[in-house]
């Protein structure tokens, strides 16, 4: 195996060499090794791709549409993307110059923020927040200011806003709001988004507007930020949770034409075009299938209500999720564990794996993400494995 020569060991970005992987990935690999363990980790739909959108993807193989598409994609899809957020968000987005169809939803953040930052801009972060969001951030060399939500519900409020935007005055470029959130699962109602709104509109500033899990919404309406503020909002989404596609990597960007012209540029460079039998799969799933995710989101619901009250009757203080499939339970007062300590003994001592809360930034220590992407046997099972340790830890 070759060894890099010692004299290169020291030539690195210094942006990239300053940042840790991936918290989340890098524990749930930490814990996969233990055998018997049920993971609660991941954010992976335990459901397949419909069937009609797997046949559209086999159909575009067998039809030779092996070629590069059109750099922001192929023009089926950015049709269907622009459809889709019409009756969606009511905002009008031009297919050919308002929309990029990207390598998932990650190629779309990263995309978006490195064409809007530059050395020594500040991007407020609300957390806790889904990690990836951080090492961005610092790699366009821009600084990560944070918001701690965890004494409002997980919610930005607009009092801590202003007071960030007071702080930090016109050196903040741009805000990411995730929503419903990972790692809460919670919300934003139509009246808190538009009371950001009316502050973010006075500056002159972005919302990066995190969308993907807008149709795992449950009991409440999901309202988009960019209905309020079109022409300051870069929507963010993609086809991995509502269609359970996460391996065929399909997201979106859509902005005003002016930033997807300069975006458009890190998208080319980073990744040339998107895979055709993975977007002609999105324009099925779009065009023909906007009701896959109601059985979805049902299976979802009713897992939630499970894992919700399985938790309760164990002592950890949950916020009810509303959306996305995830839940951020508070580690009982009892067990002197930091997030990663106690999770790290749940996974081997109950064989449970869990993500520690710190992994998500500031308000997440104390906390652990469950996810409930997962089958209702193994959610059982994590259940009544994680009664019996807490029981046993107990006496």
């Amino acid at each position: 195996m070759p060894q890099l020569d010692s004299r290169l060991l020291e030539v690195v970005n210094e942006n990239i060499d300053s940042v840790a992987p991936s918290g989340i990935r890098a524990f749930d690999q930490k814990i996969s090794s233990i055998p018997g363990i049920v993971k609660l980790t991941i954010g992976e739909p335990d459901f397949d791709v419909p069937e009609h959108v797997k046949q559209a993807a086999i159909k575009s193989i067998e039809e030779n549409k092996s070629h590069y598409s059109a750099q922001k994609g192929i023009p089926e899809l950015r049709s269907g993307i622009a459809n889709y957020l019409k009756k969606r968000t009511g905002v009008d987005y031009d297919p050919e110059s308002e929309i990029i169809v990207t390598v998932g939803a990650t190629e779309a953040i990263f995309s978006a923020l490195t064409s809007m930052l530059n050395p020594g801009d500040k991007v407020i972060v609300p957390t806790p927040a889904f990690a990836l969001y951080f090492p961005i951030i610092k790699v366009a060399g821009a600084e990560l200011i944070t918001i701690d939500t965890s004494d409002d519900g997980f919610v930005l409020t607009p009092e801590k806003l202003q007071a960030a935007l007071d702080e930090n005055g016109d050196s903040v470029k741009a805000i990411i709001l995730n929503y419903p959130t990972n790692p809460t699962g919670v919300e934003y109602s139509k009246e808190q988004l538009q009371a950001l709104a009316d502050i973010i509109s006075q500056h002159q500033m972005f919302v990066l507007a995190d969308e993907i899990y807008c149709e795992l919404t449950y009991g409440v309406k999901h309202y988009s930020i960019a209905s309020m503020l079109p022409g300051q909002t870069i929507l963010v989404n993609g086809l991995s949770k509502s269609h359970a596609m996460t391996g065929y990597r399909v997201g979106y960007i859509a902005a005003p034409k002016d930033f997807v012209t300069e975006a458009s540029k890190m998208h080319a460079f980073v990744v040339t075009a998107p895979s055709n039998p993975a977007q002609y799969a999105a324009a099925e799933a779009l065009n023909n299938g906007l009701d896959d995710a109601i059985p979805m989101r049902q299976a979802y619901e009713k897992r939630r209500d499970y894992i919700a009250d399985r938790l309760e009757k164990m002592g950890m203080a949950i916020a009810m999720p509303q959306g996305a499939f995830y839940i951020f339970a508070k580690i009982p007062d009892t067990i002197d564990e930091t997030s990663v300590e106690f999770a790290t003994t749940l996974a081997g001592e109950a064989k449970v794996g869990v993500t520690p809360g710190s992994a998500f930034g500031p308000g997440g220590e104390g906390y652990v993400r469950l996810s409930y992407a997962a089958s209702d046997e193994d959610i059982q099972l994590a259940m009544n494995r994680m009664s019996e340790y807490l029981l046993s830890v107990a006496e």
